[in-house]
Formats: structure tokens, C-alpha cells, sequence
């Protein structure tokens, strides 16, 4: 290979955009995340995590219309019966649902109520930590990797298979993507995985021929020839089949919302065929001091539509058996409402899984609302959000949960185990 081919693919790499992975941009990743064309989607299980940031307010969220304590709590923010979803005598879903609640009656939606950890925290940043590490001790190494990122450390991904993680948003990545052995991307908008080389048209055409002659198997065993082949086909060949994703024109059925917007972009990777099992995004604005019932309504139903489309996007292309959905927050809200018109940092709160459920609708009872029953003014915990996470790794996922959430957590009964 001439020196001005080497110069040229040097300078042509090194000016393309490809992505970012904690801020650096490696062409080593798009290395891996380039499945050889041709291979089929597979049957691997795919988890989604939505998490609501902010602590939203579970009890306007699963409204336990039936229990006195409500009303005796919730005088400004009580929600009125006759407007809820119903999901049993005692409890029924925010007005702004709708969506959900069908979920819930095609059976595909289960609600574990009073999720959450012994000795809660009520600050942002150390709640989150905790359900993203799934570690309440403060060691040292508590924070090297949350708790998805262990369990891509446990089976990294080969060279030439796709990323196994993916965080779709902006903002810093999650530290439960967080891995020892795995980078995780972290893209805002789907274009970004594009592969955009630099400079003219012709230009570019020059450098896609020269990524074509480098990949030549009878190029021979050049050090520097030896990565390019590896790296730079294989970017190529990911950007090649992004874009064909990035570029689809069918008319989207998802509502104008941002959460429904990220929803979208991780539905076309996954009918794509990529193998990425995880995925990632987040909803804000759940930290809901003053002024709630409006804001609030407002986010639950971008929750609730944005779900419902991706569940019907996946169901009509023969996907939706294949993915859950977890939907959780770091903390609930207080019992009592403030004195302005809002609530303060709780505790124990619902948490969702949309997908082939076991069980549709309630899982678990309602926490108790009598003043014996609340921790510091708090709903109390029974299920530990660990259980939730043991179901998601080991039923769903078919990854061995101990290591990662401890001994002594049971998959909570959300869904059907891997068979392997």
C-alpha cells in the first residue's frame, strides 16, 4: 500500500464523525458494533429501561382511590374516582393513562407497587446511585459500575457483534450502563451513528473505494493494513446499514413527544435486526415540589402514549414478545402534600414492566396509608427494587442475578424465565 494511501486513510478516519462513548470518539466501537450483513435478527431477549427522573409521585401515579388514607392526605392534589382507569376496587390508574391502562388489559402491563430499599435515601443523587449501582454500601467500589453494566461484564461481546448497551438522550450517560470491560454509546439522536466523512463528495467517493481496496483479503499482512481491515469495514459496513435505518421515510405513528421520539429511535434499531439486548433512555421533570396536578398529568401521559406506541410499533412487527419495558424512579413522593400545591421526597413507590407479563395489572399490595403503616411520613417499602432487577437479569435475560443485586433477592414473578 502507497504512503499516500496510508496518509490519506489516516486523515480520512481521523476527520470522520462516529460516535461518542464518554466523550471520546473511537472507531473501535463501531468495530464491534457491526454485525456481518446478512445475519437475522435472532430470538435474544431485549430489555428497555425507562427511568422517570426526579422521583415521581407514586400515589397520583397508582391512585388508591379506595384507601381513607388518601383522601385524608391528598386534599388540592386528590384525584377524583370517576376519572381514573380502574384496576380493582381500591386502586386505579391517573386520568392521563389511558394508554396504559389498555396495556394493562391486553395483559400486557404489570404493576409492582411499593418498590423501593430499607433505610431510604430522600436525596436525588444518592437514591439514584442505589438503584443504579443496586449497592446501599458506600465502598470505595460502589460506583465502578451500576448494576446493567455488571452484567455486560459478565459476557462482553465478541469482535464484529453489535454493542450490547445502548443509551438513547442526552445528558450524561447512566451509571447503570456503567461497565468495567464494556463502552457503552450514548447517543441523542439515531443520526449520529452515522459514519460522516469529511470534505468533498468526491472526496468521500475516494474514501469509501479506498475502504473498499483495504478490506481486499489478498492485501496482505501489513500491521496498519491489519487494523483497517478490521476497524474501518467494519465502521463502514455499521454506517452503511444505519443509514439505511436513519433513512427510512415510512410515516411515523408515535406522538410528538420527546420520550415517544427515543421510544421510536430504539424500535428502528431493534426491527434493524442489531443485536443489542439493552437499551436506555430517561424522562425528567418529575420533581414535582409546587404547582403538581398539571405537570404531572402532563408527564404521565407522554409516559403512557409514548409506551403504548412503541408496545404497538414492536406488536405489528412480530417483536413485541421479544422486549420488556422497566419504567422506574428513584424515589416516591410523600404521603401528605406540601403547602405548595406539590410533594416532597419520598420513598417507596410503583414500578412498571410492559411486555409478555406474567401477570397483568397489581403485583403486590398497596402500601399501608394509617400513620402506623408510614415510614416517617413515607409509603413503606415491601418489595426490594433488587427483586425487580433479579427478574429482569435472571428471568429475562438469562444472566445469573446474585452477582450482581446479592444473595437472598428472588425474582420478583414479573416474566416467563429464559429457557437459556
Amino acid at each position: 500500500m502507497s504512503t499516500h494511501r496510508r496518509d490519506f486513510l489516516r486523515s480520512s478516519l481521523a476527520a470522520s464523525t462516529l460516535v461518542s462513548i464518554g466523550g471520546s470518539t473511537i472507531p473501535g466501537f463501531l468495530a464491534r458494533s457491526a454485525r456481518a450483513a446478512g445475519i437475522p435478527a435472532g430470538g435474544d431477549r431485549i430489555l428497555v429501561v425507562v427511568q422517570l427522573l426526579g422521583g415521581n409521585d407514586g400515589l397520583n401515579t397508582v391512585v388508591p382511590h379506595g384507601i381513607d388514607g388518601y383522601h385524608r392526605n391528598r386534599r388540592r392534589l386528590r384525584l377524583a374516582e370517576a376519572r381514573l382507569h380502574r384496576l380493582d376496587d381500591e386502586i386505579g390508574l391517573h386520568p392521563g393513562m389511558g394508554r396504559m391502562a389498555e396495556l394493562v388489559e391486553g395483559g400486557r402491563l404489570a404493576i409492582a407497587q411499593g418498590v423501593g430499599y430499607p433505610n431510604p435515601d430522600r436525596s436525588h443523587f444518592r437514591s439514584m446511585e442505589i438503584w443504579e449501582t443496586a449497592r446501599l454500601d458506600n465502598r470505595p467500589d460502589a460506583l465502578e459500575a451500576g448494576w446493567l453494566g455488571r452484567s455486560l461484564d459478565q459476557h462482553p461481546p465478541r469482535p464484529g457483534e453489535d454493542t450490547p448497551a445502548l443509551h438513547i438522550g442526552g445528558g450524561r450517560s447512566p451509571l447503570a450502563m456503567k461497565a468495567r470491560s464494556v463502552a457503552v454509546p450514548s447517543l441523542e439522536r439515531l443520526d449520529q451513528f452515522k459514519l460522516q466523512l469529511a470534505g468533498s463528495e468526491g472526496e468521500r467517493r475516494s474514501a469509501r473505494e479506498a475502504m473498499g481496496d483495504v478490506a481486499r483479503p489478498d492485501r496482505g499482512d501489513d500491521p496498519l493494513l491489519g487494523f483497517l481491515r478490521r476497524s474501518t469495514l467494519a465502521a463502514y459496513e455499521s454506517s452503511r446499514r444505519l443509514e439505511e435505518v436513519v433513512g427510512e421515510s415510512a410515516e411515523s405513528s408515535y406522538p410528538n413527544y420527546d420520550l415517544a421520539r427515543r421510544l421510536e429511535q430504539i424500535a428502528r434499531i431493534i426491527k434493524a435486526g442489531f443485536g443489542t439486548r439493552i437499551y436506555y433512555t430517561r424522562q425528567d421533570g418529575y420533581d414535582t415540589h409546587a404547582n403538581q396536578l398539571d405537570p404531572h398529568a402532563a408527564l404521565l401521559n407522554e409516559l403512557s402514549d409514548s409506551l403504548a406506541a412503541f408496545h404497538d410499533d414492536l406488536d405489528k412487527a412480530g417483536l413485541a414478545d421479544r422486549v420488556a419495558v422497566l419504567v422506574f424512579s428513584e424515589f416516591g413522593r410523600r404521603v401528605g402534600e406540601n403547602a405548595s400545591h406539590g410533594t416532597d421526597h419520598g420513598a417507596a413507590a410503583p414500578v412498571f414492566v410492559v411486555g409478555p407479563v406474567r401477570q397483568a395489572g397489581l403485583v403486590g399490595e398497596h402500601p399501608g396509608l394509617e400513620e402506623a403503616d408510614l415510614d416517617e411520613g413515607d409509603l413503606r417499602f415491601h418489595t426490594d427494587f433488587r427483586r425487580v432487577y433479579a427478574a429482569m437479569l435472571g428471568h429475562w435475560l438469562g444472566v445469573p442475578a446474585a452477582p450482581i443485586v446479592g444473595e437472598g433477592f428472588d425474582p420478583l414473578p414479573l416474566l416467563p424465565e429464559s429457557r437459556g
